[in-house]
């Protein structure tokens, strides 16, 4: 069962290579990029040898990379074909082989090829004689082994959440997780270097040295320093780490083979959600601007491609201030960011809409149904973008403690956010593209021309259109005269409401004119 389990893996990834130049394109490119980054990091870890802060450095490396491991199959649950184990539940397999043979197919691909790259450039890192050698013998392949067996673990236990609806809409963060990832990673470089280097990270490994597979790079390490007792101890961690892993896995594979699938159970409370649809229906206005209003916000909570912009947004618009105020190169301005990243969110208003978009259309009979449905459209975002705005500003104040600055930033804020929905409405008419419902690309083919000249364009006309403000604001600031600043809060205010009725009425029209061009245009993914 081994040989053909890892046979069909061979040829899940031949075929999937098959499919299309543009398969086959990323996953040449992927591949290139994966092994000259373990090329690279083998490099460096190679060059560790005999450095003091080896291990300082491979085994925090190794928990970070069993990390990625254990959260990637909740982020791209489809991007292993064999992840998931419901596939083989008519073929009559036993556990115990199905788990041997898993488990040596995964060991096929880009990441366990990584995995070994890391393990063993870790390892040699931080031996030194023969005993240590030997130690590393057993520690690199424990090492990848317990990383796969986590994954799979993670993946089986969760599989049945991740192919459903919920579990696509998990993915979603996964640009979320990669955001804040970053900003840490560079937030603790900083930290760092402030604290006089690498050295700084010696407790965080010697904790990090009890947990596995990290504790297998540091069982090499203890060996090296003659601390056999200890190398015995983390290296049994580590092994029944493994086992109890397996043990995990081989239970979450029993049930999922032997369970029913209750996805096609009616749902339990149907009469909970039509009264928390008719409570919702209630706080928004009546009429035409509520059904809008309450169509946009089911787009935003249903919708996995609308849910990822909006989560990507509202994570990025706090990070970035956040994070810079926290290393102290920020300021208070960076709260405008937030405005930014959420006015861009009525850029392409009628994409969401996909083919549907035709009953929207014949509700439009005249620019001032036009006008009703891009205003509504607007109501929904301020019911999110603007508290969101007003409380990165005040989060982001309070920690740069500059509370004397809030009307104008508000202000500032206010004006960009109501510029931004003001071009997005415009745009939205005049620059319709399609969001393709399939796949990771949020631009259908031939129409990224579009989306560049839609959103790009559109927020250098929005800077444009908020520069009375901010020249208001360089001229108190210039002139000494910020005792007055305060003005800039309803100032702000009353500006982007104004530029927000401008866009609207200057997009009306051009809706009700091109309604078969928007359709045209949407309807292309």
């Amino acid at each position: 069962m081994t040989a053909t389990l890892v046979r069909l893996k061979l040829a899940l990834l031949r075929n999937g290579l098959h499919q299309s130049a543009g398969r086959r394109a990323a996953y040449i490119a992927s591949l290139l990029a994966a092994a000259l980054l373990a090329a690279l990091q083998l490099l460096g870890l190679i060059l560790l040898h005999g450095n003091a802060h080896a291990a300082t450095i491979g085994i925090p490396l190794t928990t970070l990379l069993a990390l990625g491991w254990a959260v990637l199959p909740l982020f791209f649950p489809s991007g292993d074909e064999t992840l998931d184990p419901t596939r083989l539940a008519m073929l009559p397999l036993r556990p115990d082989p199905l788990v041997r043979g898993l488990l040596v197919a995964s060991l096929v691909g880009i990441g366990p090829l990584f995995t070994l790259c890391l393990a063993f450039g870790a390892a040699y890192a931080v031996a030194h004689g023969a005993a240590a050698a030997l130690v590393a013998v057993l520690a690199v392949p424990l090492t990848v082994l317990t990383c796969v067996a986590l994954a799979r673990t993670v993946a089986a236990a969760n599989i049945r959440l991740l192919t459903s609806r919920k579990g696509r809409d998990l993915a979603v963060l996964s640009g979320l997780v990669i955001a804040i990832g970053a900003q840490l990673v560079n937030f603790g470089v900083q930290r760092l270097g402030a604290a006089g280097g690498v050295g700084a990270l010696d407790p965080v490994a010697k904790v990090l040295g009890w947990i596995p597979p990290a504790s297998a790079i540091a069982a090499v390490d203890a060996t090296s320093k003659a601390a056999y007792g200890t190398a015995a101890a983390q290296l049994a961690l580590c092994a029944a780490a493994l086992a109890a892993l397996l043990v995990l896995w081989r239970r979450a594979l029993t049930r999922l083979m032997t369970s029913p699938d209750g996805s096609t159970i009616e749902a339990a409370a149907p009469d909970r959600r039509r009264t928390g649809t008719r409570a919702r229906r209630r706080l928004l206005p009546e009429g035409r601007t509520g059904t809008v209003m309450d169509r946009s916000l089911r787009y935003v909570w249903r919708d996995p491609k609308t849910k990822a912009a909006w989560v990507t947004s509202l994570a990025i618009g706090l990070i970035v201030p956040v994070f810079n105020a926290l290393q102290g190169t920020g300021t208070v301005y960076f709260a405008c960011f937030a405005s930014g990243m959420l006015g861009i969110q009525m850029y392409n208003q009628f994409g969401q809409d996909t083919s549907a978009f035709w009953m929207v259309a014949m509700t439009i009979a005249s620019p001032r149904d036009a006008f009703a449905e891009l205003r509504a459209r607007a109501y929904a975002l301020l019911l999110i973008t603007l508290p969101y705005a007003t409380l990165v500003t005040l989060v982001t104040t309070a920690m740069l403690d500059a509370w004397p600055e809030v009307p104008e930033v508000l202000g500032l804020s206010y004006a960009l956010l109501g510029a931004m929905l003001a071009t997005g409405a415009w745009t939205s008419a005049r620059f319709p593209y399609s969001i393709p419902q399939e796949g990771y690309k949020n631009v259908a083919p031939g129409q990224a021309g579009l989306a560049w000249i839609s959103i790009f364009g559109g927020m250098v006309a929005a800077a444009l259109l908020c520069a009375p403000v901010l020249a208001l604001t360089i001229t108190l600031h210039a002139t000494d005269s910020t005792s007055w600043s305060w003005v800039l809060l309803p100032v702000g205010a009353v500006y982007g409401a104004a530029s927000i009725l401008l866009g609207l009425r200057l997009a009306a029209p051009r809706t009700s004119d091109r309604l078969p061009e928007i359709l045209a245009a949407v309807s292309k993914g």
